[in-house]
C-alpha cells in the first residue's frame, strides 16, 4: 500500500508512453521520496528492491506482456533478486529505472534492473544494478519463456546469457541445494 500513488502513476503513464519490444529496455522516471529514505538520509537498501517491481510492472504493461497475463489469467513471479549498490540515491534526487530481459531458459526470464541518476555531477552513473529471475505462473505451472515470447511476436532465440548471469545461476542453484 506504500506505493500505491507509484502504481497508479506506472498505470496511467504506460497508457501514454511508448509501447517497447519485449527486447528493448524500458525506462521509467522517478525521483527519491521521503518515505523512501533510512536513517542515514538516503534510499533504504530495502526500497530498491521494492521500487524494481515498478519497473517491472512498467515493462508488462508497455512490452505487451501484460497481455499475455491477462489472456492465459497468469501472475508474475519473482524466483531471486541479487542486487550491487554503488552509489547513494539521495531526498529528491530523479532516477531512471531501467528494466530489460538480458536472456532466458526453459523456466526463467532473466532481467537487469539499473537505478541511473538523471541530473547533477554524476548524471548517468549507475546507483545500483540488479539481476531478477522471473516467470510467470499459469494453468498450475510456470510457462515457458519461448512460448510466452512467440505469442509476443518475437521469433528470436534467447540472447546468449551474460557471464554474470550464469554466475549466479550456479550460486543459485548451490543455495537451493543446501537448504532442500
Amino acid at each position: 500500500m506504500n506505493l500505491f500513488f507509484r502504481v497508479l502513476y506506472v498505470f496511467l503513464r504506460s497508457l501514454f508512453a511508448p509501447r517497447i519490444n519485449p527486447l528493448e529496455v524500458g525506462h521509467l522516471p522517478l525521483r527519491v521520496l521521503l518515505n523512501d529514505l533510512d536513517t542515514n538520509g538516503h534510499m533504504n537498501n530495502g526500497r530498491y528492491l521494492t521500487i524494481m517491481d515498478l519497473g517491472r510492472l512498467d515493462y508488462l504493461l508497455r512490452s505487451g506482456l501484460w497481455r499475455f497475463v491477462m489472456k492465459h489469467k497468469g501472475v508474475p513471479i519473482l524466483g531471486a533478486a541479487t542486487i550491487r549498490y554503488r552509489l547513494s540515491l539521495d531526498p529528491f534526487h530523479p532516477f531512471d529505472l531501467q528494466t530489460r530481459v538480458l536472456c532466458w531458459d526453459e523456466k526463467w526470464f532473466y532481467l537487469e534492473q539499473k537505478f541511473v541518476l538523471t541530473s547533477g555531477e554524476k548524471a548517468g552513473a549507475v546507483a545500483a544494478v540488479a539481476l531478477v529471475k522471473g516467470s510467470f505462473w499459469a494453468d498450475k505451472k510456470l510457462v515457458q519463456p519461448q512460448v510466452i515470447v512467440e505469442e509476443l511476436g518475437v521469433t528470436t532465440q534467447s540472447p546468449p546469457m551474460p557471464e554474470a548471469v550464469v554466475t549466479w545461476k550456479k550460486a543459485e542453484d548451490a543455495l537451493k541445494a543446501s537448504h532442500q
